[in-house]
């Protein structure tokens, strides 16, 4: 390509872009159609979740908005009404011939057929042509071959009107309410019915690495996100909500700066116990496996963020919350749990977060007062919208680890974990931007962890440190009160070492007895 042929291209390119119907257009079309957001991405060559933005409001660029383009006006274009057809004109009545009968006219000439075909009118073989129609030329012809009619049938008995359906309920026994009846609605798909995608991707990599383990280990971490998309949006098929990917952000949840951090305080631990017993103690640093698996299962909210102001906290909502935290006056034996904060003042924190501070400021625990809530940008939620999705995740951890299977392993690891870190504002996930969901659920890592503390202390262990969303260091039989393995919901040892000295370490040789 010369020079120009370049420059002609560059400004081909960077013409206007393609005109797009109404973003309420969009989903009627593909409707009309009969067609999955599925089948559309598959032929586009993106996500269903990408098409799903696209309905909701977000626009495509480039190559694909051209193809998106595209289909909708080929969308259009079949579901569009068709021209009404023009009445015909009416028959003028023929003239009555004598000997031609109905059949034929004064001016038609009759053909002889090299074989006979079926008359026009009868549907009998006929050996004549008229007009380029084989009919019988006498009526009576017709009337010969028309077979004797049929006898009437007998009366049938009107069939029953249809019942109404009935709809299906089972009975959930609430704590403290007695039964109550609960309508069975639309039901997700059965985890057993989620095709493996992550098997099959395993086996796909090492194939084509030719049974190279870490040849096939480097590629699938290279595609653990969109991996991970693909497996999200076959886990939420059937599901009761649809999933918002690109909703409208508040400022509050954008970045300040290229390089900086938005507004929201995620309650991340930094805590180091200020003075530990006296003499010296074993301390066994556990890791706390699968965090962010964890806390996928957190009150996440489904739509659009709204802003509100006021005291009241709607548990049936989540989001972000300006809150004034109360104070904490227990950080000689247990974390914060908004985590290190020097400033003073209201701070912006997210559901899980404030979910702590209301559940510790209740009658069950009475550790400090409760917070004050300023504003808030919160939408319905549910703690469920990924629940197939980790599970997915879960039992293909569990297999691997049974299995020993390290490659699949670290592949699922490395999905949830770059799932939960590129859903905000990054360039390695653009099929899903919800910066709100990143923090509730980094957050409800952070409280994960210090309600593990706060076990270990109410059973009489000594918390010496708490960090990120994994490390707990404790005094004391740990194996007593968290089960010991590397499944979801145990914790395996990570270091062990040895704090403070024995009474006769204290004490100075060289110095004389008394």
């Amino acid at each position: 390509m010369s020079d120009f042929d370049a420059i002609d291209a560059l400004l081909a390119a960077s013409g206007p872009e393609t005109e797009l119907p109404p973003v309420a257009e969009r989903r009627q079309l593909r409707e009309a159609l009969h067609l999955s957001q599925a089948q559309v991405a598959r032929a586009i060559g993106v996500s269903p979740t990408t098409v799903g933005g696209w309905e909701s409001g977000r626009e495509p660029t480039g190559e694909v908005r051209d193809k998106y383009a595209y289909f909708l006006e080929a969308a259009r274009e079949r579901t569009a009404p068709g021209p009404e057809p023009e009445p015909e004109p009416a028959a003028e009545p023929a003239a009555d011939v004598a000997d031609a009968g109905p059949h034929a006219s004064a001016d038609s000439e009759a053909v002889a057929l090299a074989r006979p075909e079926p008359c026009v009118l009868c549907g009998q073989p006929a050996t004549e042509q008229v007009e380029g129609f084989p009919q019988h030329l006498d009526p009576a012809a017709c009337e010969a071959a028309a077979p004797a009619t049929a006898p009437a049938p007998e009366p049938t008995r009107p069939a029953p009107a249809p019942q109404p359906a009935t709809r299906a309920v089972r009975t959930v026994r609430a704590p403290g309410r007695g039964e109550r009846i609960v309508p069975v609605g639309r039901r997700m798909q059965a985890a057993s019915d989620v095709p493996d995608l992550i098997g099959d991707a395993v086996s796909a990599a090492l194939a084509r690495a030719d049974g190279d383990v870490d040849a096939a280990a480097a590629a699938l971490l290279k595609r653990a996100i969109p991996d991970a998309m693909a497996l999200l949006d076959e886990t939420r098929k059937g599901g009761r909500y649809d999933i918002v990917a690109h909703p409208w952000i508040p400022d509050i949840l954008r970045k300040q700066s290229a390089k900086g951090a938005d507004q929201v305080w995620e309650g991340r631990p930094k805590w180091a116990r200020p003075e530990l017993p006296e003499g010296a103690h074993e301390v066994i640093a556990l890791d706390i496996n699968g965090a962010y698996l964890s806390a996928l299962k957190t009150h996440l909210p489904i739509g659009q963020l709204e802003h509100s102001t006021g005291f009241d906290h709607d548990r049936r909502r989540a989001g972000v919350h300006l809150v004034t935290p109360p104070a904490w006056h227990h950080d000689a034996v247990l974390p914060n749990p908004i985590g290190n904060r020097d400033e003073p003042g209201p701070l912006w924190v997210t559901e899980p977060t404030l979910r702590l501070l209301l559940r510790l400021s209740g009658p069950k625990y009475g550790l400090c007062d409760p917070p004050e809530i300023h504003e808030s940008y919160t939408s319905g939620a549910t703690e469920g919208l990924l629940e197939k999705f980790r599970v997915a995740l879960k039992e293909a951890r569990d297999r691997a680890i049974a299995e020993g299977d390290e490659v699949t392993l670290e592949y699922v690891k490395a999905m949830y974990s770059k799932f939960v870190s590129t859903m905000g504002e990054s360039n390695y996930n653009r099929e899903l931007y919800r910066p709100d969901w990143m923090h509730l659920i980094r957050s409800q890592a952070f409280t994960n962890l210090w309600m593990k503390a706060f076990k270990a202390y109410d059973e009489g262990l000594t918390v010496v440190r708490a960090m990120g969303t994994d490390e707990l260091h404790v005094i004391g039989d740990w194996q007593s009160v968290f089960p010991e393995g590397r499944g979801v919901a145990e914790v395996k040892v990570k270091d062990r070492y040895t704090v403070g000295r024995d009474r006769a370490e204290q004490a100075d040789p060289a110095e004389p007895s008394s």
